[in-house]
């Protein structure tokens, strides 16, 4: 199954990147719009397990429930990605899954470019003197990134504009067409 996206709610990416926090990390799980490149979940967690990825879907989930075809998440083969809970969450909301199939970050471009946004452009690649501090950051960062960051891939929209605009978005580069992976095709994998 092949799709290009043409409007919102129909593809999000997913990716995990780490902030700084004192002498560790933070990690910072997030999901995208791929179309409107609005961040509709994500969840700041002290380790690097699925509990952090799942939290971010159950924000994406409650929040952006109304979709009026298949919706397909995109990710890459990490461990939190392929966990049983995760896999289950996904089919138990009829969300297809799509994943990289060489680990190339370039097959999960979108998920990387907003990654690297809000560590430059809205400075979260510092060092956090704490947990508590390194949370409201990302809270404000990606409040920021969606309400007032415009981007060249939308139309120069924000992305809160993007993803309600009842419009065509106009494109700069040819449109990315995702895959469901071949195997979460095979359902005997993941039941």
């Amino acid at each position: 199954m092949d799709r290009t996206i043409t409007a919102p709610r129909q593809v999000w990416v997913s990716d995990i990147t780490y902030l700084y926090i004192g002498l560790g990390f933070g990690y910072l799980s997030l999901i995208t719009d791929a179309y409107s490149k609005l961040i509709v979940g994500y969840c700041l967690h002290p380790f690097l397990t699925a509990e952090g990825s799942l939290k971010a879907l159950d924000m994406a989930l409650s929040t952006h429930l109304e979709r009026e075809e298949e919706l397909i998440h995109h990710s890459d083969r990490g461990s939190q990605y392929c966990s049983f809970d995760y896999v289950r969450k996904l089919k138990g909301a009829n969300i297809l899954i799509s994943m990289t199939q060489q680990g190339d970050p370039y097959e999960n471009a979108i998920a990387e470019r907003v990654n690297g946004i809000l560590k430059t452009d809205f400075r979260l690649n510092r060092v956090f003197v704490t947990f508590g501090e390194a949370e409201k950051a990302v809270e404000k960062s990606i409040y920021n990134y969606n309400h007032l960051r415009p981007h060249m891939s939308c139309g120069y929209l924000t992305p809160v504009m993007a993803h309600q605009s009842e419009h065509p978005l106009k494109k700069h580069w040819k449109p990315k067409v995702y895959k469901r992976s071949k195997v979460v095709r095979d359902q005997g994998q993941f039941g």
